[in-house]
C-alpha cells in the first residue's frame, strides 16, 4: 500500500514538473501591447533579441502623451536634460527613481524606432546604458504598467526629464 502511495505521490510530481515546462514562460508583457500593438505578446511575436538580454527600443502609444519610444516591456522610456551628450549623471537616489535602460549587447531597433539613433554609453559601474539619438535612456519607478508616461515633462534630480519621439524629439 505505502508502494502505491508513493508510486502515485511520485507520478503526480513529475507530471506537474512537465506541465510546468510547457507553460507560459512569462515572456510576454503585462497588459498586452508592449511592442506597439495590442493584445497578448508571444514568444514568436517578441522583436529579436528581447530574450537574450539585449534592450529592443519600439514606437508605442503612451496615454496624455502620444508616440513614444518604449523598451521590449513596454514602458515609456525618457533622457534626462542634466545629462551632458551621451554620458549618464543620474546615479543613486537617481537612479533608483528613474532606472537607466541597461543591454548586454548592441540594442536593437524595433519597429517605429530608427536603428541609425541606437547607441551605447558605459556606465561608472561598468554597465551598458542604452542611448537614443545620443541620449541615454532611463525608464520610471512610478510607470506601473506599459502605455503609462508618468515622468514625462517631470522635473526630478535638478532637470527636466521627457519621453522621446521616434524622432529623437522630447514628448514636451
Amino acid at each position: 500500500m505505502k508502494r502505491t502511495i508513493y508510486g502515485l505521490v511520485l507520478l503526480a510530481l513529475a507530471a506537474a514538473l512537465i506541465l510546468a515546462g510547457c507553460g507560459d514562460d512569462g515572456g510576454g508583457t503585462a497588459g498586452g501591447g508592449g511592442y506597439g500593438g495590442g493584445g497578448a505578446t508571444t514568444e514568436e511575436e517578441a522583436p529579436p533579441g528581447a530574450e537574450s538580454g539585449v534592450a529592443v527600443i519600439t514606437l508605442s502609444s503612451a496615454k496624455g502623451v502620444g508616440p513614444v519610444l518604449v523598451d521590449d516591456d513596454g514602458f515609456t522610456v525618457y533622457e534626462f536634460d542634466a545629462d551632458e551628450g551621451a554620458e549618464s549623471s543620474c546615479y543613486g537616489a537617481c537612479a533608483k527613481a528613474w532606472p537607466p535602460l541597461l543591454t548586454e549587447g548592441p540594442p536593437t531597433a524595433g519597429e517605429g524606432a530608427a536603428a541609425a539613433m541606437l547607441g551605447t554609453t558605459e556606465r561608472r559601474d561598468g554597465t551598458t546604458q542604452v542611448t537614443y539619438a545620443g541620449r541615454p535612456l532611463y525608464t520610471f519607478a512610478e510607470d506601473a504598467k506599459p502605455g503609462e508616461a508618468n515622468g514625462n515633462d517631470v522635473e526630478a534630480f535638478g532637470a527636466e526629464w521627457y519621453a522621446l519621439r521616434g524622432s529623437g524629439e522630447e514628448a514636451g
